[in-house]
């Protein structure tokens, strides 16, 4: 006889994993079989799509991380995943994605079956835009879905009848047998809510950086408050890197290679070597202290550092040194100098200093615990979509060779930097001068400071791809 494919459905308590257990088994109006499972927690049925496919479904009882029980209950959830063929991974869609689910799903994933992601209690148009923010678990199948309302199942069960092969045909008087098999479950695993407490954002990795001599080691060792690097005259006398870390209103905030960005009497090809020093403090970081020579102003190689750190959409501050010399220019002429050849870090607030002095120096840390808070927060989806509203009436989206462009909805899916999706009829048609409209509009309405927007277009559906 044809072996039938397993498909089990796993997921955290809640989810919905039995109702859609329940309306898998009412596809046809006959069960085939009903095999019952050994404890209550775990239920099975073979049932029957598109008139002709046939496969064993498994409802399991529902997994909580937050038990001490844990590793008892993900051994016997990965045994049921390894004795199917398909696995059908189950999350609440009225929740944020969490660390349990992302974990759990990981390990799924490294199995190597198919799996599909489902995004359960998508009960409505309006609440489509809670789905986008699952994408960003990178599962080769995510599908919105409400069991409830029987919503959104056209794609699902194509999906699972390209892997799901049609029923052969069987000459009469076959019976269908059970493999015979030891259920992985035990009471063990019950449906057990609690809430995991929110992990608190507080490490903060920041780079100093900028051109020699502008005195990157004499501000480290102002915020230090001690001498922990060589500080001297010669431009490069920073050889080693060094990482030093320190704790400032709740937050542990690191200083990462805090080397000087050329080695010591490194003359030839100093710019390649600089950018390639910078370009790994950057990876490392994020955020940046740029440090620039009020005596000497802005270079081009300044420019181009500005324009890396926009490339890796990280925090920053501009930090305007040796203020204290620096000479017949306004504070006004000096900012309008930079912002007009730093147009990349246009978002970066800018403070002037004399780390020889101590001048304003102290200011320097709170502004870096405020830039790392705005760098994380995440905007409710509700009052991100009123504000993208409202700037759609104000300026609607231009058409593309008279096709109408719409919105739909918008929502925030990642955090460091804060990166939004507009969910559209015609992304690609979307211009990137109107995207810097919205970003240029959303910070008038949400602190933004210091903080960098990264605005993607997608359809409904689509999973978001950084290099747009």
């Amino acid at each position: 006889m044809q072996e039938l494919k397993k498909v089990a459905i796993l997921g955290r308590p809640n989810v919905g994993k039995s109702s859609l257990f329940n309306r898998l088994a009412r596809q046809r109006d006959a069960i085939t079989a009903d095999i019952s499972g050994t404890t209550r927690d775990i239920k099975k049925r073979i049932v029957t799509i598109s008139e002709n496919r046939d496969f064993e479904v498994i409802d399991t009882g529902g997994i909580d991380y937050s038990t001490e029980l844990f590793s008892k209950v993900a051994d016997f959830s990965l045994k049921a995943a390894e004795m199917a063929d398909i696995i059908i991974y189950m999350v609440d869609g009225k929740t944020l994605p969490s660390e349990e689910d992302r974990e759990l799903f990981y390990k799924l994933q490294a199995m190597g079956k198919p799996l599909a992601l489902v995004v359960n209690k998508i009960d409505n148009d309006k609440e489509e835009e809670r789905y986008w923010e699952f994408l960003e678990f990178g599962a080769e199948a995510t599908f919105p879905m409400s069991v409830s309302h029987n919503r959104y199942f056209n794609d699902f069960y194509a999906w699972l009848e390209a892997l799901i092969p049609p029923r052969e045909e069987e000459p009469e008087g076959l019976e269908l047998t059970e493999d015979a098999e030891v259920d992985p479950f035990d009471e063990i695993i019950r449906d057990i809510n609690s809430v995991k407490e929110e992990t608190i954002d507080n490490e903060i990795k920041v780079a100093i950086i900028g051109r020699v001599n502008t005195g990157k080691s004499s501000l480290l060792n102002a915020l230090l408050g001690e001498e922990r690097s060589v500080v001297s005259d010669v431009a490069g006398t920073t050889i080693d890197p060094i990482d030093e870390m320190i704790e400032y209103n709740d937050y542990k905030i690191t200083f990462v290679d805090t080397a000087g960005i050329r080695r010591r009497s490194k003359i030839v090809g100093i710019e390649k070597y600089a950018l390639t020093r910078t370009t790994e403090m950057l990876e490392k970081a994020n955020l940046v202290l740029l440090m620039i020579d009020a005596t000497a102003g802005v270079t081009e190689l300044d420019e181009r550092v500005a324009g890396l750190i926009e490339k890796y959409k990280l925090a920053c501050l501009i930090v305007v040194n040796k203020w204290d010399i620096h000479g017949d220019k306004t504070y006004e002429e000096v900012v309008e100098e930079i912002r007009d050849e730093m147009k990349f870090l246009h978002y970066a607030p800018l403070i002037t200093i004399s780390a020889k002095t101590g001048l304003r120096v102290n200011k320097i840390l709170d502004q870096v615990t405020e830039i790392y808070k705005r760098y994380t927060q995440r905007i409710p989806t509700s009052e991100l979509n009123d504000t993208i509203r409202e700037a759609i009436r104000r300026h609607h989206v231009p058409t593309h060779n008279g096709a109408v462009v719409n919105i739909k909805y918008a929502t925030q899916y990642e955090t460091k930097p804060p990166k939004i999706a507009l969910i559209s009829n015609r992304p690609e048609f979307i211009h990137f001068s109107y995207k810097r409209y919205l970003s240029n509009f959303l910070r008038s309405k949400f602190d933004f400071e210091g903080v960098p927007l990264d605005i993607v277009a997608r359809k409904r559906g689509e999973r978001f791809d950084d290099d747009e």
